[in-house]
């Protein structure tokens, strides 16, 4: 299984890689953090899969305590990166940050996928697709965004950051519980609602930064 992991890896990157240097400029930067995002998905799934072991096999513990921590901290790092030493333009990051998020939940959807290849299904997909997928890129988006308004302000970038990260982990952990309580279908809709709104804000930004020119 470990190594069908990589095999997976190896045909996402490699025709993703091939293609960004037929790219220019911003599209070279979206599929380039795309990238990023699914390095970053390998490596997590690698050290979560450590974690499991060390807390004794207890998947509920682990999915509801501490993948949120381990995912959200390592999935937000490459976004913080070119947030303070290249631009906090969030015309930039936003856009990024969202590539960085989608990287990431392909990758993992396609692991989960081949671990349990026998039981899933086109409804399997579509919640894997609009639920775990969207909650991902819906996390990494809210910390990019707010490392925008954070970097502007030294005396609140630290405790900002912080703050961002931890309401991106207790986001993500209370999509964890739900998926996996009695209120399951809760949780399937907690990412389209809060995609929903961030889309509409988006239209809006674009729509008005554009009447202004």
């Amino acid at each position: 299984m470990d190594n069908l992991v990589y095999i997976i890896f190896i045909c996402h990157v490699t025709p993703l890689a091939l293609m960004t240097l037929m790219l220019r400029k911003r599209s070279r930067l979206l599929v380039g953090y795309m990238l990023i995002g699914i390095f970053v998905s390998l490596f997590v799934s690698e050290l979560n899969t450590i974690l499991l072991g060390l807390c004794g096999d207890d998947a509920l513990y682990v999915t509801t305590t501490i993948t949120p921590i381990s995912e959200e901290i390592v999935k937000a790092l490459p976004v913080l990166f070119y947030a303070v030493v290249f631009s906090n333009d969030r015309d930039r990051v936003m856009p990024i940050a969202f590539a960085t998020g989608v990287g990431f939940a392909m990758f993992e959807n396609m692991v989960v996928l081949v671990q349990n290849v026998e039981n899933v299904t086109i409804g399997w997909a579509i919640i894997r697709g609009f639920a775990t997928a969207l909650m991902h890129a819906v996390c990494t988006v809210a910390v990019g965004y707010g490392i925008c308004f954070v970097k502007k302000k030294k005396k609140l970038f630290y405790c900002g950051t912080f703050a961002l990260l931890t309401m991106a982990m207790i986001y993500h952990g209370i999509f964890n519980m739900l998926v996996q309580s009695d209120y399951k279908y809760l949780g399937f809709f907690l990412p389209a609602l809060t995609y929903i709104p961030i889309l509409i804000w988006h239209f809006k930004y674009y729509k008005t930064k554009k009447s202004r020119l």
